[in-house]
């Protein structure tokens, strides 16, 4: 999702807050407002502004005589030397202002000129700590969050690129404030000169108020409605022909600033054959009725107003918010550029922040990889622990089994040597051979303890009991269910033949008969239990048949797996028999 910023045009009689995201090539106004202020400093306007939203990620124009931006030619030198020189520059400019003001700076080289060959322009600004910080401590009275300032007339620059309608040609794009004008020049869409000027709209105003002897009030009502600086003008009473006269000198003085900013430009970047070709106006004072037509006759181009509201998106504004935006259209261009500088990267940028605060996000920054890559080690240090502590634990587990199983192995062939593992809640002593007495769960149980001492034992899988006559209606299905229970049992016989011919083998070992009822070893034990157990299978298996009848042999695999198990049944009865 883009990411949502506010833009903060502070100035001495009004406030403008403007907050929004750039998706694209469009910037999408989500909210805005005005405050007016009557305040002498900047930084103390913030009590009076009165904001319905929070300004987060706030981009906060500076402007006036505590700013200063300056033009720097060095040669074309790596990065780190460039931040040496300007760093030097710095130092040596708070140096010479006196009072050991500390400086914030940024800087931000201007598109290779092909005027100047072999050197880099430099573009520095700087502004005084304590006004940025008096600006830090007002947002924050507001609920809001700094991301950085930036002078006004580079917020104007960017509106200008991303919002003006570019030609290749020589721009003037100036922006008329109450106390100040942001002046920038541009050559197509490259920068050339950015600069802010004492001056403004204040200059019409002390011109009507020491003529008709009124308040500043009363002098900015009587410059908004019957002022006018068009020379075809008609004028419906005295009063409107005496507040245009008296304004025109303030004009002649305004013409000026246009002109020194020119002269300057061409001084400061060293384009001596610098000419405008257009001029472009905003700010409050460029509503003033005819202004665009007397400074197009005064320096001889053509001079329109700069509305860049055409190309933003300003639908999600509620009703009023827009209603608000409309009559403060000229007024918010500088906010709109602030905005759209905080909200994408690709713009011009120069980002003024106090020492204290540049070096802390300097630490962040340069060290935000190196925490999540700590973090991630120490969760894959973790994560190895416990996956080791695991494998070990399963290691030990398969060890002590394979212990277990070789013993008994041994056991069976030393016959009764080392002492196998006692079976585990069963009782393995001998049992009475008879069990006509006994029910289908208890021969259950016994067959259960049989196969569990000859799996402790032998430790083979194929031990695993049949599975039970398939209940499967298709014919095919229960034919392989029946043939693998056929099969199960027919290994589970072949077993227990081994099992006895290996207890067979290891009876030279053992104790004397006599004593393998009272006392005799786990092993011993083992084995006559293992012995009768099979015993009573064989027996059992030949009532059953008995009872039965003798049935037909069924041709095939079944039944060559009936006879393998048949014989296998008859050679454990008659091996346990002898």
């Amino acid at each position: 999702m883009p990411r949502t910023v506010t833009g903060i045009d502070l100035g001495l009689c009004n406030a403008r807050f403007l907050r929004g995201y750039a998706k694209g090539n469009t910037f999408h106004v989500t909210a805005f407002a005005n405050s007016p202020l009557s305040s002498k400093e900047l930084p103390d306007g913030w009590s009076a502004c009165e904001v319905p939203f929070k300004p987060t990620n706030a981009r906060v124009g500076v402007t006036g005589r505590d700013v200063n931006v300056r033009y720097v030619r060095v040669p074309r030198v790596p990065d780190w030397q460039l931040r040496n020189l300007m760093r030097f520059e710095v130092e040596e400019i708070g140096g010479q202002s006196g009072g050991g003001a500390a400086l914030a700076s940024d800087f931000n080289l201007l598109p290779q000129l092909p005027e100047i060959e072999g050197e880099d322009v430099v573009l520095l600004a700087m502004a005084r700590e304590s006004l940025l910080e008096a600006h830090m401590d007002g947002l924050a009275g507001l609920g809001g969050t700094l991301e950085s300032f930036t002078p006004n007339a580079i917020a104007l620059y960017n509106a200008w690129t991303r919002y003006g309608v570019l030609q290749d040609e020589t721009v003037l794009v100036a922006n008329l404030g109450h106390d100040h004008v942001d002046v920038v020049i541009a050559r197509g869409p490259d920068l050339l000169f950015a600069r802010n000027l004492t001056g403004g709209s204040r200059l019409f105003e002390e011109a009507i108020a020491q003529r008709f002897s009124v308040s500043t009030e009363k002098a900015r009502e009587l410059k908004e409605t019957i002022a006018t600086l068009d020379p075809a003008a008609k004028h419906t009473d005295s009063n409107a022909e005496k507040a245009s006269r008296s304004i025109l000198a303030a004009a002649g003085q305004l013409t000026s600033l246009l002109q020194s900013a020119v002269i300057f430009c061409k001084s400061q970047v060293k384009l001596t054959g610098l000419k405008l070709d257009r001029v472009v106006l905003c700010g409050g004072g460029a509503a003033l009725e005819g202004l665009p037509k007397y400074l197009s006759n005064a320096l001889s181009v053509p001079v329109e107003l700069f509305d860049p509201w055409k190309v933003v998106d300003t639908t999600a504004l509620p009703e009023d918010q827009k209603r608000e935006l409309e009559t403060y259209a000229l007024e918010s261009v500088v906010a709109l550029g602030l905005a759209t500088m905080a909200s994408d990267s690709s713009t011009y940028g120069v980002e003024i922040l106090p020492a204290a605060t540049r070096k802390k996000r300097a630490f962040a920054e340069q060290h935000a990889w190196m925490i999540a890559a700590g973090v991630l080690a120490v969760g894959y240090l973790g994560w190895d622990a416990w996956k080791t502590r695991e494998d070990l634990a399963r290691a030990r587990r398969g060890a002590r089994g394979r212990a277990a199983v070789q013993a008994g192995q041994r056991d069976l062939a030393q016959g009764g040597g080392a002492r196998p593992r006692e079976p585990a809640a069963r009782d393995v002593r001998a049992r009475a051979p008879d069990d006509e007495g006994l029910g289908r769960a208890a021969r259950a149980r016994r067959g259960a303890d049989a196969e569990g001492a000859a799996r402790r034992l032998l430790g083979d899988a194929a031990l695993d009991r049949a599975p039970r006559r398939s209940r499967a209606r298709h014919p095919a299905r229960r034919r392989a269910s029946d043939r693998l229970r056929r099969r199960t049992r027919a290994r589970r016989c072949e077993l227990a033949r081994d099992l006895v011919r290996g207890l067979r083998a290891g009876r030279a070992r053992e104790a004397p008969a006599g004593t393998r009822a009272q006392g005799a070893p786990d092993a011993v034990g083992f084995e006559v239990h293992a012995r009768r157990e099979l015993l009573l299978a064989a027996q059992a298996g030949r009532r059953r048949a008995e009872e039965h009848g003798d049935r037909p042999e069924r041709k095939g695999r079944g039944g060559r797996l009936a006879q393998r198990d048949r014989r296998a049944r008859d050679d454990g009865e008659g091996e346990l028999t002898r």
